[in-house]
């Protein structure tokens, strides 16, 4: 299967990582914006925090996802959901209105089109998670290690892994 593919894997583990390093530190830091974005080798995680706090979030992020806390991979910032949003309310939205030429035919089905939207709006809210859950993200680390937190510049750390 493509996601078992190794980059892809990887990637997906990272990304179950992030989101529960970012699950575990947000308590502990309240009001503190965070962002994270992850790749083969790791992530990056945004955010005014040590390297130390890092490192004892995904420490403990790891052992908890290695425990089978598989909730912790799925996060309701990522941007999986705000894509799953944007693509399904658009598509629906355009479909009443695709083909049209007329501006007086749109004008009439503008309150159609923002219905359709509507609708994928509200379908979005539980695929996005569900996308999460099984093709973005992989809370099975397998034999995933955390490397290093190295400081890339203010705000910005660089979590490596392998």
């Amino acid at each position: 299967m493509i996601l078992d593919l190794p980059l892809i894997l990887e990637t997906r583990r990272n990304h179950a990582l992030e989101h529960a390093t970012i699950h575990l530190l947000a308590p502990r830091n309240p009001g503190k914006r965070m962002a994270g974005h992850s790749n083969p080798t790791g992530f990056f995680l945004l955010g005014d925090l040590t390297a130390e706090q890092i490192w004892e979030s995904a420490r403990e992020a790891h052992t908890r996802l290695n425990a089978g806390e598989s909730g912790l991979a799925v996060h309701p910032g990522c941007g999986t959901n705000m894509a799953t949003t944007a693509l399904l309310s658009g598509t629906l939205a355009w479909l009443p209105l695709r083909g049209t030429k007329s501006t007086l035919w749109r004008l009439m089905l503008a309150p159609l089109a923002l219905l359709f939207a509507i609708l994928g709006y509200q379908l979005s809210k539980p695929l996005g998670p569900w996308l999460q859950k099984y093709v973005t993200t992989e809370a099975n680390l397998g034999n995933l290690q955390i490397v290093d937190v190295v400081p890339v510049r203010k705000g910005v750390h660089r979590v490596i892994t392998k």
